[in-house]
């Protein structure tokens, strides 16, 4: 190979190099700073193709999307004196990089900051509420009131705070212990009352059932006394019409009936000859 040749490869190479060194992309999801001597320009590069000065400038990029933190377990106290453990998280999003890198460098150092502004807002609106409100009736304000909060205080390190939300709240394990045991009492509480309501409404079906029987008992007997004595008015009525018709014949016939009773099976009765009872037989 010519000494020429050579030349104009290592040429080449050499500015392809500086070319690679001096243009950089920034993506659609990403921001970027360049550092100049260790030192930040003023100017935020958009997403496109741009130039920097080569060895002499750095680019330093950052996601400008929006961002999740999930920040760990931490312990406060509401209003009325419970502890109760918190599980939050916090999204949020690099507007200013320039402030951003001058005042947190990079996204772990900003999470971590991010971390104490939320915990120490979410303990002083939690503090400000009792635990009832906290779990439920005033848990979205306290997310609205937290989320502005913590807001404001992060746009001074270019960061602004989208969303600050409590995935779950928890009570120390030796509170869920006594509450537990106070549920569990309450329980007991209310089963036995419901037990003897059970057997006041149980009671009192059974007297009112009782009642109920005596009186249909009573109104059937009543009843029953009415139609018999009805019915002996008709049989009376009736033997009196049949006496008035053929009164011998009533008579002898009252009279068998009357042997009939006295004399029963395998019995012994000693009449005289003048009995009434032998008169049907004479």
């Amino acid at each position: 190979m010519k000494k020429g040749s050579l030349f104009f490869i290592s040429l080449a190479a050499v500015l392809l190099f500086v070319a690679s060194q001096s243009f950089f992309i920034v993506h659609q999801t990403q921001q970027a700073l360049v550092l100049q001597l260790g030192d930040p320009l003023d100017k935020v590069y958009r997403p496109g193709l741009h130039f920097k000065l080569p060895f002499v400038q750095k680019v330093v990029l950052f996601d400008a999307r929006i961002l999740d933190y999930e920040a760990r377990s931490r312990e406060a106290f509401t209003a009325d004196k419970k502890a109760i453990v918190l599980d939050n998280y916090a999204r949020w999003r690099i507007v200013d990089p320039l402030q951003f890198y001058r005042t947190m460098r990079s996204i772990p150092g900003a999470q971590a900051r991010l971390d104490d502004v939320v915990y120490s807002e979410l303990r002083a609106k939690v503090g400000g509420y009792d635990l009832t409100s906290v779990v439920s009736s005033q848990r979205a304000q306290i997310m609205t009131d937290l989320t502005a909060e913590v807001d404001k205080r992060m746009r001074n390190f270019g960061v602004q705070v989208v969303d600050v939300r409590i995935k779950r709240t928890d009570l120390p394990e030796e509170n869920q212990r006594a509450i537990f045991e106070r549920m569990r009492a309450e329980r007991e509480r209310q089963a036995k009352l419901y037990r003897s309501e059970g057997v006041e409404e149980s009671t009192r079906i059974r007297s009112d059932a009782d009642r109920q029987k005596a009186v249909i008992l009573a109104e059937a007997a009543r009843n029953a006394q009415i139609i018999r004595g009805e019915a002996d008015a008709k049989a009376a009525a009736i033997y009196n019409a049949a006496f008035g018709q053929a009164p011998e014949f009533y008579s002898f016939q009252r009279g068998l009936d009357a042997l009939r009773k006295s004399m029963k099976e395998n019995g012994r009765i000693v009449l005289s000859q003048d009995d009434p009872l032998l008169a049907p037989l004479r």
